[in-house]
C-alpha cells in the first residue's frame, strides 16, 4: 500500500523498500556472486522528475525530501525494489503465428520439412508482410505493453520479416509509431538481413539494394540506428555480409550479430566489426568464447530460443568463468521463442547454466543495457533514468526462485508509476 503526501515540486520520495538492489559497483564482465550484491534495508529512492536524484537511507532522504518540498510516496507493504529489466534482442513486430511450426517440430519434423510445408520464417514473412501498417503498430504495442507490465522497461525490436526495402521500412515504421502508443522504451534494430528473399537470386544484390535504398532512408528519418544480420548456413555467410556491414559502420550504424545458433563463425564476423553485440552463441565452443573474451562485444544469450526449440542453452557459466560480458534477453518471436517472458527463461537459464541470482539480474540489466550501448539505465544510482520495478517480497532472490510466477507489483518508468498488479 501507498500513501502519497505534499506537492510534487519535480522532486519524489519512495520508500522505505524492505530491500533496494542498486547493482552499483558490479562488474560488467565475468563472475559475480551473490555476496557481491549490497540489499539495503530501509532505504528509499529521492527522484528529481525522470531520473534518479540520490539513493540512500529512508530516514535520510525524507529529511532531504522536506527541504525540498518533495512528494512523498511512503510504502508501507513489503517490497524489494530491483531496476527495470531491459530486454536487449526481441522480434515482437510481426504478424501471424507458427503455432503449426511448434506441433511438427514437437512431433519430430526437421527445419527443412517444417519449411517445404511452408512453414519457417517465410510463414511469418508473408503474414507481416500481408499486415497493414496500423495492425502491425497495434500488435507491437500490444505486445510491448505486456513486456511492460512484467517489468520491462526498455525492448529492443527488430525489423527482419519484410525482407524488401518497402516491407522492412513499414515494419520499421510501425516500431517508431507503436514507441509513441506504450511508455515503455523501444529500441529499433533493422534486421533486413534476417534471410535472404525467395527467388531474390543473387544475395548481394539483395543486399545492395538495401544498403542504397533502405540504409539512408532509415538514417535520415531516424528509424533505426542498429543493423543486425543473420549468420548461418541458410541465412548469410561471413564473406558475402562483410561489404553490408563495412558500409553499415561507414554510415554510422551500431553493428549486432546473430551469431554461432547452429554453427559457428558468426561470433568472430561480430568481433572483428566490433559489434556491441553477438546473440544466440547456442553453438559457441572454446574457440569461440575465447576470441569473444579477448574483446567488448556482449554475448547475448537466449533461453527462450532454446526451450523454444529444445536444444542446448547457450554456455552461459564458462562465459562469465572466461570473463565475458553476458546478457540475457528473451528473442521473443513467433517461431523459436513464443513465451516471450523474460524473467521466466532468465530464471530457467540461471537453474540450467548454475549461474548466480546475481548474474541473472546483471543479465537483464546493465549488462543488458551495455548490449544496446544505452548507459543511462540498468543500475539505480544518482543520474540514471528512474526506471525499476517493487516486488512484493522480502528478498530479491524470491523474484528467481520463482521462476517467473513472482511478477511485479509495481512498475516505474521514468520516475512515474505506470502499472499497478492486482
Amino acid at each position: 500500500m501507498m500513501k502519497k503526501e505534499n506537492i510534487n515540486t519535480g522532486f519524489s520520495l519512495i520508500g522505505p523498500f524492505a530491500q533496494l538492489i542498486t547493482l552499483a559497483g558490479l562488474p560488467d564482465k565475468g563472475t559475480i556472486h551473490d555476496e557481491e550484491i549490497m540489499a539495503l534495508e530501509n532505504a528509499a529512492i529521492l527522484l528529481k522528475e525522470d531520473t534518479i536524484y540520490r539513493v540512500d537511507d529512508y530516514d535520510i532522504l525524507r529529511k532531504e525530501a522536506e527541504k525540498l518540498n518533495a512528494a512523498h510516496i511512503k510504502l508501507t507493504d513489503e517490497l524489494v525494489c530491483v531496476p527495470g529489466f531491459i530486454d536487449a534482442h526481441t522480434h515482437i513486430c510481426f504478424a501471424g503465428t507458427r503455432s503449426n511450426d511448434y506441433r511438427m517440430r514437437n512431433a519430430g519434423k526437421t527445419y527443412l520439412e517444417i519449411s517445404a510445408s511452408g512453414g519457417g520464417i517465410w510463414d511469418t514473412v508473408n503474414s507481416t508482410r500481408k499486415a497493414t501498417l496500423d495492425e502491425l503498430i497495434y500488435l507491437t504495442t500490444q505486445r510491448a505493453e505486456r513486456h511492460l507490465a512484467e517489468g520491462v522497461t526498455t525492448i529492443e525490436v527488430k525489423s527482419g520479416y519484410g525482407l524488401s526495402v518497402i516491407e522492412e521500412l513499414k515494419m520499421l515504421n510501425a516500431i517508431q509509431q507503436a514507441n509513441e502508443n506504450t511508455q515503455a522504451d523501444l529500441i529499433p534494430t533493422c534486421l533486413a538481413a534476417h534471410i535472404p528473399p525467395k527467388n531474390a537470386g543473387n544475395c548481394t544484390a539483395y543486399l545492395n539494394d538495401i544498403i542504397e535504398n533502405l540504409f539512408p532512408v532509415i538514417k535520415n528519418g531516424k528509424l533505426s540506428n542498429r543493423v543486425d544480420v543473420f549468420i548461418e548456413e541458410n541465412a548469410f555467410r561471413n564473406e558475402e555480409i562483410k561489404p553490408y556491414l563495412t558500409r553499415a559502420k561507414e554510415m554510422g550504424f551500431d553493428i549486432t550479430v546473430h551469431a554461432d545458433q547452429f554453427t559457428c563463425g558468426g561470433s568472430a564476423l561480430a568481433v572483428e566489426f566490433q559489434a556491441l553485440s553477438a546473440d544466440h552463441l547456442e553453438a559457441s565452443t572454446d574457440a569461440e568464447i575465447e576470441i569473444l573474451a579477448k574483446s567488448n562485444v556482449v554475448a547475448v544469450a537466449l533461453p527462450g530460443a532454446s526451450i523454444g526449440l529444445g536444444c542446448s542453452f547457450t554456455p552461459v557459466r564458462k562465459m562469465l568463468d572466461a570473463g565475458l560480458a553476458v546478457a540475457i534477453a528473451s528473442d521473443w518471436n513467433p517461431g523459436s521463442a513464443p513465451i516471450g517472458d523474460l524473467l521466466c527463461t532468465a530464471s530457467l537459464l540461471g537453474t540450467f547454466e548454475k549461474l548466480s541470482n546475481a548474474e541473472v539480474l546483471a543479465g537483464i540489466t546493465y549488462r543488458a543495457a551495455n548490449a544496446l550501448g544505452l548507459k543511462d539505465r540498468g543500475r539505480l544510482a544518482a543520474g540514471m533514468l528512474a526506471d525499476f520495478n517493487l516486488f512484493e517480497t522480502h528478498n530479491y532472490h524470491e523474484i528467481f526462485y520463482h521462476q517467473g510466477k513472482l511478477k511485479p507489483k509495481y512498475v516505474y518508468k521514468k520516475g512515474k508509476q505506470i502499472i499497478t498488479s492486482n
